[in-house]
């Protein structure tokens, strides 16, 4: 698929709600922000937004600093070392937000941390606005508030926008009964339900995250995102990834 190219299938989705955690901004094993990285996340959104799809991004902020790393230091409290990773995040929002820009996608860059000069305050009805005028929304600063994982935001900014579903973006290929990266045999599962994530302490998404998921009934569905075109082909209803449901769900189309 070629650069000015939109995506041939129209999406499987309305509306739709990207998690791209911190690793996802840098090279692998590194620190810091790739705009290599950056760009390619950009391109990958530009070949979908002629689909249709009204898309929120959720970026996550691990790849500068990692909130919950740092209070593990006597020097700083737990509350402000949070803040700091979620000012991290604004920093990947504002990478994001450009490079969008740069190849023609119309976006726009909201804060849960109220910083006026670089982005928009959230607002629920402001972000639906210019979800519905096609524009794609970047939300950083995670909720506001400390002790709350992007992963949380993700699934609260998605009930709160009425996404149809919740896409994680990772680095491995889905929910795997085992870390995949240190255990060869790892099964990787194509459905699961949310009790089996929570039961077997599966850690893909933080547990707050899939109980808000779960309460509203909101399909997660776990991707490899660096693989070229995933993003493309998972909000075209192809069944990459791992989707997580309820159990009344899982025989049903993923759509």
């Amino acid at each position: 698929m070629s650069e000015g190219q939109s995506l041939p299938v129209k999406s499987a989705y309305r509306r739709i709600l990207l998690k791209l955690s911190g690793d996802s901004f840098g090279r692998p094993g590194e620190t810091g922000i790739s705009m290599t990285s950056v760009e390619a996340i950009a391109l990958q959104i530009k070949h979908i937004v002629g689909s249709g799809v009204q898309l929120a991004i959720v970026v996550g902020g691990g790849n500068i600093l990692r909130g919950r790393a740092l209070s593990a230091s006597p020097l700083i409290n737990q509350a402000t070392a949070h803040y700091m990773g979620m000012l991290a995040t604004v920093m990947n929002g504002l990478a994001l937000h450009d490079s969008l820009e740069s190849v023609g996608v119309p976006a726009r860059l909201q804060s849960a941390i109220r910083m006026e000069g670089v982005a928009e305050p959230f607002i629920r009805r402001r972000c639906v606005r210019h979800l519905e005028k096609g524009r794609v929304v970047v939300l950083a600063g995670g909720t506001g508030s400390p002790y709350v994982t992007t992963d949380t935001a993700a699934a609260v900014r998605a009930r709160e926008i009425n996404a149809d579903v919740l896409l994680k973006a990772t680095r491995v290929d889905g929910i795997y009964s085992d870390d995949p990266e240190k255990n060869p045999h790892a099964v990787q599962y194509s459905d699961i339900t949310y009790q089996e994530v929570l039961s077997q302490g599966l850690g893909v998404m933080d547990a707050h995250a899939v109980h808000h998921c779960k309460e509203h009934g909101l399909p997660i569905i776990v991707f490899n995102f660096r693989k070229a075109g995933n993003i493309e082909r998972v909000i075209a209803g192809e069944r990459i990834g791992t989707r997580v449901v309820s159990a009344a769900r899982l025989d049903q189309p993923a759509t």
